[in-house]
């Protein structure tokens, strides 16, 4: 008998999921491995890079961390919901750093974040343009002025998207240690602003629309 997601009929109740996996009984696995392949190729349907390689790939890292967190579970939905869920969150986790795996970070440093050459939209009047093109002026000049080399290119890294445990990777360090760089770096940047005049809700409003 095969248990394969939420909608079938026979599948196990919550419970027996649970202690069958604590016990590692290979029917369990079996259809857990089953059913989150099946799961996570229609979820992940219209995403690029997927194939059986990434698919199979994703469900054996998601399964070692279902096993690792049966404790987490709380029981206030379906355990295969909670299971998909969680290897919903792996798999894109997978697409995320293949995304970046073959972007460096010296081709990220070609272009400065913060540019006020590509800031004006046509709905702002002059006088907002102008205000915002001093405050990216500015961020800039701080990012290259006032932060280290490291922070500067960890800190670009991140403000064009790469994710910490990439820049982690390609610096050759640790994702607490970049958080930590980056952390620091947005304090640096911020006691810039703030002398300057700028709050963070200033920025928020120039710099999000």
């Amino acid at each position: 008998m095969q248990h394969l997601s939420a909608d079938d009929p026979m599948e196990r109740d919550n419970g027996v999921w649970i202690k069958e996996l604590h016990a590692r009984a290979e029917p369990a696995l079996a259809d857990l491995r089953l059913a989150l392949l099946r799961n996570l190729r229609r979820a992940l349907a219209r995403q690029v890079r997927v194939d059986d390689a990434f698919l199979e790939d994703a469900v054996q890292e998601s399964l070692l961390k279902i096993l690792a967190k049966l404790d987490q579970f709380a029981g206030r939905s379906q355990f295969l919901t909670w299971a998909t869920s969680l290897a919903i969150h792996t798999a894109l986790g997978g697409l995320r750093r293949a995304r970046w795996k073959d972007v460096s970070l010296d081709d990220l440093a070609e272009g400065a974040p913060f540019s006020p050459a590509a800031t004006t939209t046509s709905d702002e009047s002059p006088e907002m343009s102008l205000e915002r093109r001093a405050l990216l002026t500015l961020l800039r000049n701080a990012i290259e002025e006032d932060l280290t080399v490291r922070q500067r290119t960890a800190l670009t890294a991140e403000l064009r998207g790469m994710p910490q445990d990439q820049i982690a990777l390609q610096m050759k360090s640790n994702r607490n240690a970049i958080y930590k760089l980056t952390h620091d770096a947005r304090k640096k940047l911020k006691v810039r602003l703030e002398a300057a005049g700028y709050t963070a809700a200033d920025v928020s409003a120039l710099c999000t629309r």
